[in-house]
C-alpha cells in the first residue's frame, strides 16, 4: 500500500503507466488470450469428484432387464405416432395407465411472432402427456423427471420406449422417496416451456395452455432421453441451457461415474476423451472441446429440453444416444441401468445439488475448469479498458449516446413488426423479412450517429471525442463484467472482439482501415465468423454460401429464442452491444 500511499511513488507508477499504456495493453490482451488457450491443458484443470455426501458412492445394484421390451415398445409407439400423424395421446395415456401411473394431459396452442422455417412450422397447437409415480415412502414434496420429446418422423421413438419401460420398472419398487414424473412433450422445447409454466403457475411468454390437473412436489433434478437408433454407440451429455446457464456439476459427475461403472462409452460436446493431454493432438483436442462447450454456452440458446428447467432452480440435462457407427456397442437394457442407477442416487437427496460448481467449462468429462480460473483471463482483457481511460473536462455527449441507442430500440422491435410490410413490398417470406429488416437497420445504423457531435455546438472538438471515448469505454467495461458474471463465454467473445477497438479507436487513425477493422470486430461480423467457426469445430466445415444461409438463420433463431423462451442474447446485442460499438464508430469520424 505503500506504492499508492507515497506521493511521489504514485506520480511515478502513473507516469510509467502513461508512458508504456500502449505496451501493456498489448501484453495483457495477448496474455488473457494465452491465459484462456492454456486452460485446456490437463495439468492446469481440476478432476471432477462428486461434493454432494448423498452421491458420493456408486455402490447401487441396477437391475433393470426389459430393454429389448422397451425397444418393441418404442416401435409400437412410432407406428401409433405414424398412423394418427403427430402425438398418439390416447395410446401414451392408456399405456402408461397400465403402468400404474397417475396420468394427465397438458394441451397448449403458440403462434410464432413469424414461420420457424427451420421447423416448418407458424402455429403450433400439441398436447403433454405425463404420468406421475407416487412416492411411497415420503410425504411427496418432491420429485424427479424424466423426459423425452416427441419428435417428428422417426427420431426418439426408442426414447419414449426407453421411458415407459422405466415407468414400469420404478413402479415396482419401493424405495422411492420422490415423486417420479414421466413426462413425453410434443414439439420439443415449446411443449416443454408450457408444461413447465403449467407446473410453476407461471406464464412468461405468452402461451396458451390448459392448466395441470396433477401436480407432483417440487422439481429437484431432470433428464431430458433422446434416442433415435436400436444401436447406441455412445452416450452424449448436453449442458447448456437457456442463457448460458449450466447445471451443478455434481449431475455432470453422476452421469460420468455411472458410465464408468457400467461400462458405457460416454462424450460431451461429441468428443470422446483421449489420455495423450501431453501430446499436440490430445491439448487439440481438448481446446477442441472446450471451444464448442463456450461457442454453446455463448449463443444463448437451450440445446436440448433440459435447458429449460435451469430458469426454474431445477438441475437438469440431456443425455443423448449416439450411433457413430463405432465397434463399440451399448444395448437399451444398459442405458436403462445408467438412467435406474442414477434416479436412484437422485432420490437420495435430502436437499437441492449445490455444493458442487454453477460456473464451469469441461475440456472434457473428467476434467473441468473452474469460475477462479477462467476469470483472470477476462480479467486480463477488461483491464485494458480501465488502463486506456483517460481525463478530460466535461462536455454534453447526450446526442451521439441517445441516437446509438435508439438505432438499437429500432433494431431490436423493429424486425418483427415490420414483416407484413415488407412481405407485401418484396418478394421475400416473412421470416426473410425479419432477419433481411434487421441487417438493414443494422448498416443504416452506420451512418446514422455518424458526425452526431456536430449536433452539439456545430462543430466537433478534441475536448469531445475524449469526453466520448471516456463513457463509451466505461459503458463497455461495466456491460463486458456483467455480461461475463452471466455468461462467461459470451463475455469472453465479446471481449476479445470488442476490447482492442476500444483501445485504440481515435480520430486520428488511418480511417479507411480502421472502418475496416471496426467493422470485421462489429458484432454482426463476430457472428458470421463465429458460425464458421463452430462448423470447424464440429469437424463439419460448410462453404461461404451455405454458411451465409446458416448465418441467417441463426439470425431468426436467435429472434424466436427470446419470443418463444426469453433468451437474452438478442437483446443483449441489440439493446447494449451494438449501440456501445456505435459509439466508437462515432468516434473514429470524429472531426
Amino acid at each position: 500500500m505503500g506504492l499508492l500511499s507515497d506521493p511521489n511513488r504514485r506520480r511515478a507508477l502513473i507516469s510509467m503507466l502513461t508512458r508504456l499504456n500502449a505496451p501493456i495493453c498489448v501484453v495483457c490482451y495477448f496474455a488473457g488470450v494465452a491465459w484462456f488457450m492454456g486452460l485446456a491443458f490437463e495439468p492446469f484443470t481440476l478432476r471432477t469428484y462428486m461434493s454432494e455426501n448423498a452421491m458420493g458412492s456408486t455402490m447401487v445394484e441396477e437391475r433393470f432387464p426389459a430393454g429389448e421390451r422397451a425397444l418393441a415398445t418404442g416401435r409400437e409407439f412410432a407406428a401409433h405416432k405414424k398412423k394418427v400423424g403427430g402425438m398418439p395421446v390416447d395410446w401414451l395415456v392408456k399405456n402408461m395407465q397400465d403402468r400404474g401411473l397417475e396420468v394427465f394431459t397438458q394441451s397448449f396452442s403458440r403462434t410464432l411472432p413469424f414461420p420457424d422455417e427451420n421447423k416448418e412450422r407458424y402455429i403450433v397447437k400439441g398436447t403433454n402427456v405425463y404420468g406421475i409415480l407416487r412416492a411411497p415412502r415420503a410425504p411427496r414434496t418432491e420429485a424427479l423427471v424424466l423426459s423425452a420429446p416427441c419428435s417428428p418422423g422417426d427420431s426418439n421413438n426408442q426414447a419414449v420406449g426407453l421411458l415407459l419401460g422405466l415407468a414400469q420398472y420404478f413402479r415396482n419398487q419401493i424405495y422411492w422417496a420422490k415423486d417420479i414424473i414421466f413426462l413425453v412433450n410434443e414439439h420439443d422445447l415449446i411443449g416443454m416451456q408450457a408444461w413447465l409454466e403449467g407446473y410453476h403457475h407461471t406464464n412468461t411468454t405468452g402461451m396458451s395452455w390448459s392448466p395441470l390437473q396433477g401436480r407432483g412436489g417440487s422439481i429437484q433434478a431432470a433428464l431430458s432421453l433422446e434416442l433415435s437408433s436400436d444401436v447406441i454407440t455412445s452416450l452424449d451429455l448436453v449442458l447448456e441451457g437457456l442463457n448460458g446457464q449450466l447445471p451443478n456439476l455434481d449431475l455432470a459427475n453422476l452421469f460420468y461415474a455411472f458410465c464408468q461403472k457400467i461400462g458405457v462409452l460416454c462424450t460431451i460436446q461429441g468428443k470422446l476423451q483421449r489420455n495423450d493431454w501431453d501430446s499436440v493432438s490430445g491439448y487439440s483436442h481438448a481446446v477442441q472441446t472446450m471451444m464448442l462447450m463456450v461457442m454453446k454456452q455463448a449463443s444463448g440458446r437451450p440445446w436440448g429440453d433440459h435447458g429449460l428447467f435451469l430458469r426454474y432452480h431445477i438441475e437438469a440435462a440431456t443425455i443423448k444416444g449416439v450411433n457413430s457407427f463405432r465397434q463399440y456397442k451399448t444395448d437399451a437394457t444398459t442405458i436403462g441401468r445408467l438412467l435406474e442407477g442414477m434416479y436412484r442416487k437422485l432420490n437420495n437427496l435430502l436437499e437441492r445439488l449445490h455444493q458442487s460448481y454453477f460456473f464451469y467449462l469441461m475440456p472434457s468429462l473428467s476434467h473441468f475448469v473452474s469460475i477462479g480460473y477462467y476469470m483472470p483471463a477476462f480479467g486480463l482483457l477488461a483491464v485494458i479498458l480501465l488502463l486506456r481511460q483517460s481525463s478530460p473536462g466535461v462536455l454534453s455527449v447526450l446526442t451521439p449516446l441517445v441516437i446509438s441507442h435508439l438505432t438499437g430500440v429500432a433494431l431490436y422491435a423493429l424486425p418483427i413488426r415490420f414483416q407484413e410490410t415488407a412481405v407485401e413490398h418484396f418478394p421475400v417470406s416473412e421470416t426473410e423479412a425479419v432477419v433481411l429488416t434487421a441487417i438493414a437497420i443494422y448498416t443504416a445504423g452506420l451512418a446514422l450517429p455518424h458526425n452526431t457531435h456536430r449536433l452539439l455546438s456545430g462543430e466537433g472538438t478534441e475536448q469531445g471525442w475524449r469526453v466520448l471515448k471516456l463513457i463509451a469505454v466505461l459503458y463497455l467495461a461495466v456491460l463486458l463484467g456483467c455480461t461475463a458474471l452471466i455468461n462467461f463465454s459470451l463475455g469472453f467473445i465479446l471481449a476479445l472482439t470488442l476490447v482492442p477497438l476500444a483501445a485504440f479507436v481515435t480520430p486520428h487513425v488511418p480511417k479507411v482501415l480502421s472502418a475496416f477493422i471496426l467493422v470485421i470486430l462489429s458484432p454482426a461480423c463476430t457472428l458470421l465468423f463465429s458460425v464458421f467457426f463452430f462448423q470447424e469445430l464440429q469437424e463439419m466445415p460448410v462453404s461461404f454460401q451455405d454458411g451465409w444461409l446458416l448465418y441467417l438463420s441463426v439470425i431468426s433463431q436467435g429472434i424466436l429464442d427470446h419470443s418463444l423462451y426469453g433468451s437474452l442474447v438478442y437483446p443483449l446485442i441489440a439493446l447494449l452491444v451494438y449501440p456501445c460499438w456505435l459509439l466508437f464508430w462515432n468516434i473514429l469520424f470524429w472531426k
